[in-house]
């Protein structure tokens, strides 16, 4: 399983002091932001995950500078992204955010369409779908963990003609040991793992 520190809104300083302490993947929701950052520590070997909301005229920096992406919920927003990789890169790692709980404040793919989505990632081969991302309601009874399950179970199937998924990144500071349960490869942390959340820092990269 894989820890992902989510460093919005904290420093190259504050990435740094944890990338000391033996961690390299960090997950970032404010492209500028992470930019800086990605700059500051250019001479580190960090892993960096885009995780927030994608805008078209934000995907070729993103397909320039990150490792990941979390957060692709619609083929256009995929094809720009595999037209935009550069060709001396690896092909950029893909999951599909899935909208779980059908909130009509999330971002996300609805359940049902994941597999037509899922399918067309063979068109793009600058891409590499590794599988599933959610964020479950904040109120849920169950901690998240019928949404959890419904994910993973969505993740299985598709296993059946795409059998090199292998990621489920799902489960927060408030939720993950719920998640780990129910199958979680990838888990985010932020607060666990910085304290509570700052404002976000007008020059986060100093």
């Amino acid at each position: 399983m894989t820890l992902l520190a989510v460093s919005k809104t904290r420093s190259a300083r504050d990435v740094a002091a944890l990338a000391d302490q033996g961690q390299y993947d960090f997950g970032e929701n404010y492209l500028q932001e992470a930019l800086d950052k990605i700059r500051a520590l250019a001479d580190r070997d960090l892993t960096w995950h885009f995780i927030g909301p994608i805008q078209s005229n934000k995907t070729r920096d993103i397909a320039a500078h990150f490792h990941w992406v979390h957060s692709v919920d619609r083929a256009r927003i995929a094809e720009r992204l595999n037209a935009q990789r550069p060709e001396g890169l690896a092909p950029l790692n893909v999951c599909i955010q899935v909208n779980v709980d059908a909130e009509d404040s999330k971002s996300g793919v609805a359940l049902a369409d994941v597999p037509a989505l899922a399918a067309r990632f063979q068109q793009w081969p600058r891409l590499r779908l590794r599988g599933l991302m959610a964020i479950p309601r904040a109120d849920a009874a169950d901690g998240g963990r019928d949404a959890f399950r419904r994910l993973a179970m969505t993740l299985s199937q598709l296993r059946n003609t795409m059998p090199a998924l292998d990621t489920l990144s799902m489960g927060m500071s408030a939720d993950y040991p719920v998640a780990i349960d129910e199958g979680a490869t990838i888990v985010r942390l932020g607060t666990a793992l910085f304290g509570p959340r700052l404002p976000k820092a007008s020059n986060p990269a100093v």
